[in-house]
């Protein structure tokens, strides 16, 4: 796999002082715009192509308070909620926080006792454990969110699932597979989402942890507004009682860092559950969004397409996201965590744009 090109992504002084630009951790292409977001800050950023059909550069970011469209669980609406996956499908913008535990870091500065202590730390934040779903409405030509907008003839409004009621984790709670690691942080391969992708009326949540003796797991669901509260989502159930499905992969041992519908098919980001470089690898899951059942995805269902770059300590792929295609082939936009230095430029950093191979028939 070679590089095709690097796109420049370029941010507000704000942003960058904060931090997003070397903090990427979910992507979308939506025609003339890009929706990034970073793992620190409870906002999704809107970015606008120079050109939408070959884009050399991301600008003019316009930034997208979560809290200014739907009721977001935690106290203070900026606390962060460690958006980990964005989708775009029909008229709606949706987003997903990583629910996950996080274990007090062990600074340079720290040591003995003091370094013990905060090693021995987890705790959790409200605005992680959201999905949002975001009307978009179109504002001189660019997608734009909206709090209300009308749809086909119906008013909709932004909705988050997890903000009251049970959320993912209370789902979870009873599972036989991922209950265990509810209380495990999601760098200790705890529960961790990272992906989402939107196909009609099913929503898929790739999750980075837990990895169970090498598979790795998504979780489908069928959100839908509460007819007694239109802010808000509830989960549908499936035929066995369940409010979600599991569906489990044979990543070579990695854990989802990304989903991306591509066609009938997902394509999944694999890479560490731990805090460990590489490897990182691109699979086609076939036939994902058709599946009617639980699947074990493996040999035929499951193909490698690309294996992308990482560095040491640097490059942690996160992200992917399709271009427009082009007559040689659909092209992937990736974004990475913590940057290499030679990616960093005044305004930002780069992207990578690879391309993948034509998809092949399963079976």
């Amino acid at each position: 796999m070679s590089i095709e090109r690097t796109v420049r992504l370029s941010f507000t002084t704000g942003a960058r002082e904060a931090g997003t630009h070397t903090n990427l951790s979910a992507v979308r292409s939506d025609g003339p715009v890009l929706w990034v977001a970073g793992d620190e800050t409870a906002t999704i950023e809107r970015l606008v192509a120079d050109d939408p059909h070959a884009p050399g550069s991301y600008a003019d970011q316009t930034s997208c308070r979560l809290a200014d469209l739907v009721d977001l669980p935690g106290e203070d609406g900026d606390e962060e909620a460690d958006i980990e996956g964005i989708a775009r499908a029909g008229d709606f913008l949706w987003a997903v926080g990583s629910h996950s535990l996080r274990r007090k870091r062990i600074k340079t500065k720290h040591d003995g006792e003091k370094a013990l202590r905060r090693l021995a730390r987890v705790t959790g934040q409200a605005n992680r454990q959201v999905l949002v779903r975001i009307p978009v409405t179109d504002v001189d030509g660019l997608p734009t969110p909206a709090r209300e907008t009308t749809v086909a003839g119906a008013t909709q409004r932004a909705a988050v699932f997890g903000a009251s009621g049970p959320d993912l984790r209370d789902l979870l709670a009873d599972d036989e597979h991922l209950a265990p690691f509810l209380a495990i942080p999601g760098k200790d391969n705890g529960l961790d989402v990272e992906g989402i992708a939107v196909a009609g009326e099913r929503v898929y949540l790739g999750l980075r942890g837990p990895v169970l003796r090498g598979w790795a797991m998504v979780l489908e669901l069928r959100p839908a507004v509460d007819p007694d509260d239109p802010g808000r989502l509830v989960l549908e159930p499936f035929a066995d009682g369940r409010r979600y499905r599991k569906h489990v992969l044979d990543l070579a041992g990695l854990g989802v860092r990304d989903l991306c519908p591509h066609g009938a098919d997902l394509l999944v980001l694999a890479g560490p559950t731990m805090d460990l470089d590489g490897p990182v690898h691109v699979f086609r899951w076939h036939g994902a969004v058709t599946a009617d059942t639980p699947q074990v995805v493996r040999d035929d269902l499951l193909t490698r397409e690309l294996d992308l770059p990482f560095g040491v300590g640097v490059d942690h792929a996160e992200g992917i996201g399709l271009l427009d295609d082009d007559p040689a082939g659909p092209q992937l936009l990736v974004v990475y965590d913590s940057p290499a230095p030679e990616r960093l430029h005044e305004h930002g950093v780069t992207a990578d744009v690879v391309r993948l191979p034509p998809p092949a028939t399963a079976g």
